[in-house]
């Protein structure tokens, strides 16, 4: 990853997107960057497992957890799935588990916290729709860049 988050809000102020929540890093990258694809759901993963086995490699999959603390959304096994698939990254509105094991990864992941809870499986939530939290509209397609400073959103890929 050849690119720094302040230098791109510096170039691109007037055309980015800035989020505004303060991410905890848990997967081996830090930076990382790539077309957004999305998923909303609330304490339920069904759906971002399936994101995560069917999304484009080099993708990172946004998700909508609405803030909730109440249990994980993603742990070691769907990290394995994120890292073997080649996403460049996972960011969660919500909460991960087993924080000592997606440090190993090779995939940058982005999350509120942890909780060792595991959540429902009802299969109930959307995929593919605009989310918005953080301040920031996150539109399937549009570009995320993350990096040790911060999270921002460009509605197209920033050279």
């Amino acid at each position: 990853m050849n690119f720094k988050t302040t230098d791109l809000c510096d170039e691109y102020s007037d055309e980015l997107q800035v989020c505004l929540i303060e991410w905890k890093s848990f997967g081996k990258k830090r930076r990382f960057s790539g077309p957004i694809q999305t998923v909303k759901v609330l304490e339920d993963n069904v759906l971002v497992k399936e994101a995560l086995q069917t999304v484009p490699g080099g993708s990172v999959l946004v998700v909508d957890g609405e803030g909730s603390n109440r249990c994980a959304l993603m742990g070691d096994m769907l990290g394995e799935i994120a890292q073997n698939r080649n996403l460049a990254g996972v960011i969660i509105n919500g909460c991960v588990r087993d924080s000592a094991e997606l440090a190993q990864l090779n995939i940058g992941i982005l999350a509120r916290g942890t909780n060792p809870l595991k959540s429902k499986k009802e299969g109930k939530g959307e995929r593919n729709v605009v989310l918005s939290f953080g301040e920031v509209e996150w539109h399937p397609g549009y570009y995320v860049y993350a990096d040790e400073d911060g999270v921002i959103v460009s509605a197209r890929e920033l050279k």
